[in-house]
């Protein structure tokens, strides 16, 4: 999927959210604001038990706050460097699972977000975060999977459904790409 693609899933995604709410974003957007949540996670979580969003929704209105309240919206490469400020060390582990999941396909998509990089095919199947100074997570969706081996299931499934724990390069093995690989092929 294009970053073009992604930008007109998202604009559909918005010019639909009144319809589809009772309430245009900027309504969301104070909602979201009155709360407070520091964590995108909880701000996630009481959109959707509080007002039953999807998970697609609830990310678009608390992205689209967080761009009002920043000014004119980052790069990708802006999001990408802001991720890593203070983690630099994590930065060769993104980089190499980047050029792993390109390889898939020429339909894999690298999507920056202000905490997380989505990586999407027909749909997002995976998500790059540094998750601490010292740990990077690659979040997969791959429902229906037991956890094994570095595969652990996540306690409270959104989008993806598990994660594996990455601290460094030599934690990018055979096992960490073949889960990555099918959670591309499920997509």
């Amino acid at each position: 999927m294009s970053e073009k693609r992604i930008e007109k899933v998202w604009q559909s995604m918005e010019n639909n959210l009144q319809a589809k709410t009772g309430k245009p974003l900027e309504e969301w957007i104070e909602i979201i604001n009155k709360q407070p949540f520091t964590r995108t996670s909880d701000k996630v979580h009481y959109l959707k038990s509080e007002f039953g969003l999807g998970q697609g929704y609830a990310g678009l209105i608390i992205y689209k706050a967080k761009v009002a309240a920043a000014g004119a919206p980052d790069t990708p490469e802006q999001l990408i460097e802001k991720q890593y400020t203070g983690k630099e060390n994590l930065k060769p582990i993104y980089d190499k699972l980047v050029e792993i999941v390109k390889k898939f396909g020429d339909d894999v998509e690298i999507a920056p977000r202000i905490s997380y990089v989505s990586i999407t095919r027909n749909t997002q199947f995976a998500m790059f975060t540094p998750a601490t100074r010292i740990r990077f997570d690659v979040a997969l969706k791959l429902k229906g999977q037991e956890p094994k081996g570095v595969l652990e299931a996540l306690p409270s499934p959104g989008m993806c459904t598990h994660k594996i724990k990455v601290n460094s390069l030599e934690d990018i093995t055979p096992e960490v790409i073949e889960w990555l690989q099918l959670a591309y092929s499920k997509s």
